[in-house]
């Protein structure tokens, strides 16, 4: 059996941590591209300066357009040729880094997220949208970023709805690993390595991923709620620093060498709904995995579980609570059937789906949240 796992070269997590950021790009050389919408670069434009000054580097301003799109990735390859940049840095949200990385094609890369709203910083993978913000294609690079740089002062004080998004991106990542283990399905660590191409076999996760995707959902459980607690007062505490690395490393290493499987997919089907666009990813990411534990039957406990940890810090447990207050049985097969196109991870699942099954575990999903969500109250 073919096994794979891919990681960032060097991860670090750490208080005013951007102050060292010099550090790492001295190691490429002495000047970065430096891919960031400007409100970003200004929120931690004192610690960008300080370090350029302590390390004696230079941030090359790439004037990002906040789209990650072929013609945003070609113009700033041609900026970081023309400023003979040593390496390039994606700070920021996510198209920031996913730029960043389509920019850096697997080499020299530095990723700085300044929220923990997804899992995305460690991957080897990009979402590449058209300059009007439309879905265009995904990218695989041929290893993940070369350095994840974590200032936890600046998730701090990000606003707490990003955390808790990141916390429902999170959520899932157990769940995904434990199908995709039962149905010996592949995982994206095995691409880019010729896979589409027909050049070398798929490759399925490793022990080791899914230790950390279980331990991912672990810390959700014993640290989500007083982590919020430390984000609504801007503050550092032990456990916030505990559920930044859940929502980034854990859950990043997890669903890249664990397996993705309903919940994603399901995600992907609810973006079709007006309603839902609105909701960040891991908001409908929260739901999509209660709608998963709901298609394989999960035992009634797990399920209430889940239930809790959602309603405790702040997660969708149902439809309405991403925005969606009705839905029409053309609507709900909609979203079935996108989340069933032949690409999708919902195949990971360790037995058949249909697009009846996943609208019927959707809609039985929101009624159990429905109903929880009141009894809770």
């Amino acid at each position: 059996m073919r096994k794979a796992f891919i990681s960032p070269s060097k991860y670090i997590q750490g208080e005013d941590e951007i102050v060292n950021l010099g550090y790492f790009v001295k190691t490429f050389g002495t000047s970065a591209l430096l891919i960031a919408h400007p409100e970003d670069v200004k929120r931690v434009k004192g610690k960008l300066d300080a370090t350029a000054d302590k390390f004696e580097i230079t941030f090359v301003e790439s004037g990002f357009n906040g789209e990650c799109s072929r013609q945003e990735i070609a113009r700033l390859k041609q900026v970081a040729k023309e400023s003979n940049c040593d390496c390039t840095i994606g700070l920021g949200g996510g198209k920031a880094i996913d730029t960043a990385k389509c920019v850096a094609e697997g080499d020299a890369l530095i990723i700085v997220p300044t929220i923990a709203a997804t899992d995305a910083p460690t991957s080897h993978s990009a979402v590449m949208y058209t300059p009007d913000g439309a879905f265009d294609d995904y990218a695989y690079f041929k290893q993940s970023p070369s350095v994840v740089l974590i200032d936890t002062t600046v998730i701090a004080n990000a606003p707490t709805r990003f955390l808790v998004a990141g916390m429902g991106d999170a959520l899932s990542t157990y769940f995904e690993a434990r199908a995709t283990a039962r149905s010996y399905s592949n995982v994206n660590a095995g691409l880019p390595c010729g896979v589409r191409e027909g050049l070398c076999p798929p490759a399925r996760g490793t022990n080791a991923a899914f230790a950390l995707a279980t331990h991912c959902y672990k810390t959700l459980l014993e640290d989500g709620v007083k982590a919020k607690a430390a984000s609504d007062c801007n503050t550092v505490t032990p456990a916030l620093e505990n559920i930044i690395e859940a929502n980034i490393l854990l859950s990043g290493l997890g669903f890249e060498s664990a397996g993705l499987a309903g919940a994603h997919a399901i995600h992907d089907g609810l973006t079709i709904l007006e309603g839902a666009h609105h909701y960040f990813h891991g908001e409908k990411v929260a739901f999509g995995t209660l709608a998963q534990l709901v298609l394989e039957n999960a035992p009634t406990e797990e399920i209430d579980e889940v239930l809790d940890f959602c309603l405790a810090v702040g997660l969708p447990v149902c439809l309405s609570d991403i925005g969606v207050d009705t839905i029409t049985q053309e609507e709900l097969m909609e979203v079935a059937e996108k989340a069933c196109i032949p690409e999708e991870s919902i195949y990971s699942m360790p037995f058949p789906v249909s697009p009846e099954s996943v609208a019927a575990a959707i809609i039985a999903a929101d009624k159990i949240g429905s109903d929880y969500k009141k009894r809770s109250k």
